[in-house]
């Protein structure tokens, strides 16, 4: 009878650990899914991450940074639902004149730009910063349209840490 108890605790814990392995398995698959997105992405719209730069100061597409600026203004309300997001998708589309796969590319690109900066606040300043210096002015237009349509998506209304985003938008614009 020992035996038999033995056998059994010694074929739960073999199922228990192939299930652990099982587990990690399918989580080193998904990060590995989203890495080749991102590269992908990267590739498609020709970004090139130069040494010793951080990957912000690397970017030379408008479009690229303002879909990332919207990106990091969207979490600097919280968790983004699925629907904020493709209310941002859509906005990309009508203002940089993208198609939805470019528009979803960029976002995703631009989602990994502001994890690269350290998080949302930090990543509006210096993704609005690249974004003044590639366009100056001319920029200000479509950023707050989009910027716009995300707080419209959003649920009730700007968070104080948008808004404060909003303020520092304004005077690195000279807009007052």
């Amino acid at each position: 009878m020992p035996f038999i108890l033995g056998f059994l605790a010694l074929v739960g814990a073999a199922y228990f650990w192939a299930s652990r392995m099982r587990n990690a398995a399918g989580m080193t698959q998904e990060i590995a899914g989203v890495a080749s997105d991102v590269l992908s992405a990267a590739r498609r719209f020709g970004f090139k991450r130069k040494l010793n730069v951080h990957p912000v100061e690397s970017l030379d597409s408008p479009d690229i940074a303002l879909a990332a600026t919207g990106m990091a203004f969207l979490e600097l309300g919280g968790l983004p639902s699925a629907e904020q997001q493709d209310a941002l998708i859509v906005s990309l589309q009508s203002q940089l004149a993208l198609a939805h796969d470019q528009a979803q590319e960029a976002v995703i690109l631009g989602r990994w730009l502001v994890t690269e900066s350290g998080g949302a606040q930090p990543g509006l300043t210096r993704l609005s910063r690249r974004l003044y210096k590639l366009q100056g002015g001319d920029s200000f237009a479509p950023l707050m349209s989009v910027l716009g349509d995300v707080a419209k998506s959003g649920r009730g209304g700007l968070s104080d840490k948008q808004r404060e985003a909003l303020d520092e938008i304004k005077r690195l614009y000279r807009i007052t």
